[in-house]
């Protein structure tokens, strides 16, 4: 948690309770299913929970925004996004049933309202979202082509409806198709922790 404050100080006690519950909630689950790393549990706050938190470097959503968080695995980005913007809605997906029921859980555990979870593949989600978030589920040009279908037209935030994605390494061939119109944010320049050095933040309007 002290990872999560330095950068996010400004949490409700109610975000910090929900914060704090995370660790014990995903060491239980993790007994059960492989929803994290076994090795990596120990820094569920710092490769998890504050990596998926550095989409709001990118995004400040309205209030009702309706965001996608498609390969969700076991909640990431989704359900600390949620924590982060509670007047937000959340549907959260993933092709393992498994770990949907852990999302599931730990959502109904921490009492967020504003996630709802499906175990469905991506390319049968037809609903309509502001925003599709993703923790490089796979190759940009592949993840466009799936969700491109699930971007709303109605525009009512600052930046375009679109996707914002995080990855790590080498990007540039992946990123080539888009380089025109995307944005890339290099985390590292805001969070100085060793983990984050080459982790990318990526918006592509569509």
């Amino acid at each position: 948690m002290n990872e999560l404050l330095r950068y996010f100080p400004d949490l409700t006690d109610e975000q910090k309770a929900q914060f704090d519950a995370l660790y014990a909630l995903y060491s239980d689950w993790n007994q059960k299913i492989n929803v994290i790393s076994r090795k990596d549990i120990e820094h569920l706050y710092s490769h998890h929970v504050l990596h998926s938190l550095t989409i709001s470097f990118g995004l400040h959503p309205t209030a009702g925004t309706s965001i996608l968080d498609f390969g969700t695995g076991g909640g990431f980005p989704g359900i600390p996004l949620a924590i982060l913007w509670p007047e937000c809605q959340f549907h959260l997906i993933d092709g393992t049933g498994k770990k949907i029921h852990v999302v599931e859980e730990v959502s109904r555990a921490i009492g967020l309202k504003n996630v709802r979870a499906t175990h469905i593949r991506g390319e049968e989600e037809k609903g309509q979202y502001d925003f599709v978030v993703s923790r490089a589920v796979m190759p940009l040009p592949d993840l466009v082509r799936i969700i491109r279908k699930n971007i709303s037209r109605h525009q009512h935030n600052a930046i375009a409806n679109g996707l914002l994605c995080l990855k790590g390494g080498d990007i540039s061939a992946e990123a080539a198709p888009f380089k025109k119109v995307m944005e890339v944010t290099d985390i590292s320049t805001r969070i100085k922790e060793e983990w984050f050095k080459g982790k990318h933040l990526i918006y592509i309007p569509l």
